[in-house]
């Protein structure tokens, strides 16, 4: 059983789109993928061997049988060795993994068991809160906030005693401040990330980055006080650029000035499709969707040179489409296309 959903963030109209697929057991079979001329899709190849990175590097998961994998199988089973290589790129560094609605106990029980199994960490991400992304591309979340509150509850015995880390809720805190959800709504929202971070918080190997947007995002004043509302002093720090383009420099220097705002907590930054900073051209209300040119960032790693950085990580998942625009498939699939344009610009 599998879900795939997306979101799409405003922050001062720097759109943001993340999609993951989430499945539960330690096995972990990903649906077919939709695709185009540039090779196809994963058609349920079986995946070329994916290893895990050096764990002194970067602590995290890589899922052997991921999307990006079973691309590089498929490109492999072709003959295209340039492609597949290419694809590799993606395929062997970890990603994050969203957990969708259904099943979340099943999911991040498989999700964690995998990575114990691989003595690595799981990296997750909570993309669930009600009246979520103000009714645009990604609109849904839990019903209400009993139903949030359960759902996090499973979440968390998924987990149990094994090593995880989590994203929560990217773009719930920045959509209180930006006036995009109603103001009905903003006290039950704080009220249900700061009890999602003190339930997670309950478990002895989970670490909690609560989502502060992105180095476009209006400063560090806007936000400072809502993220304490939200819980910010009971997580371990906060998340910034997920499944945005800024540079790493922009986003260092944003997440300290915020972190100074916030009794010096660390942060993560997401530098999976930075590699070439934001799209610049066209109609900057679509900047956010597959934007052309984009390229890799720097590898997930915990290695950052800078103690206050606790990691870059990929939380977006370089592939996935930002949604049918710039002939991409609806939000969520995976692009062929896409993907090898992020690899072939940047590093990996």
């Amino acid at each position: 059983m599998y879900g795939s959903y997306t979101g799409r963030g405003r922050g001062a109209g720097a759109g943001r789109v993340r999609a993951g697929v989430a499945a539960a057991g330690a096995v972990l079979l990903l649906a077919g993928c939709s695709s185009d001329g540039d090779g196809g899709g994963d058609g349920g190849t079986k995946p070329a061997p994916i290893g895990q990175r050096p764990k002194a590097d970067a602590p995290y998961w890589v899922n052997p049988d991921g999307r990006a994998a079973r691309q590089v199988a498929a490109y492999d089973s072709a003959g295209d060795t340039g492609n597949a290589a290419l694809i590799r790129k993606i395929a062997e560094q970890p990603v994050a993994e969203w957990i969708g609605p259904d099943t979340p106990e099943a999911q991040t029980k498989g999700f964690t068991e995998a990575a114990t199994k691989a003595d690595r960490d799981a990296l997750l991400v909570l993309y669930n809160i009600p009246h979520r992304d103000c009714g645009q591309f990604s609109k849904g979340g839990a019903s209400d906030g009993n139903a949030y509150r359960a759902w996090v509850d499973q979440v968390a015995k998924g987990i149990g005693d094994r090593r995880a880390t989590v994203i929560l809720e990217p773009d719930a805190v920045l959509h209180l401040v930006d006036g995009c959800t109603p103001g009905e709504f903003h006290e039950e929202r704080y009220d249900l990330l700061k009890g999602a971070i003190q339930r997670l918080k309950q478990q002895p190997a989970t670490s909690v980055y609560l989502d502060a947007g992105n180095a476009g995002w209006q400063t560090p004043d806007a936000l400072f006080e809502p993220l304490q509302r939200a819980g910010i002093a009971e997580a371990d720090g906060f998340s910034v650029n997920v499944s945005n383009f800024y540079p790493t420099a922009a986003s260092k220097d944003f997440g300290r000035r915020l972190s100074a705002k916030v009794g010096d907590k660390p942060f993560v930054i997401d530098t999976s499709r930075n590699g070439n900073g934001p799209y610049t051209q066209g109609d900057p209300s679509e900047n956010w969707c597959n934007p052309p040119g984009r390229a890799l960032g720097e590898q997930p790693t915990t290695k950052t040179g800078d103690p206050l950085v606790k990691a870059y990580l990929w939380i977006k998942r370089p592939g996935e489409s930002d949604g049918d625009c710039k002939g991409g498939p609806k939000a969520g699939d995976w692009y062929p296309a896409y993907a090898l344009d992020l690899a072939r610009d940047g590093g990996g």
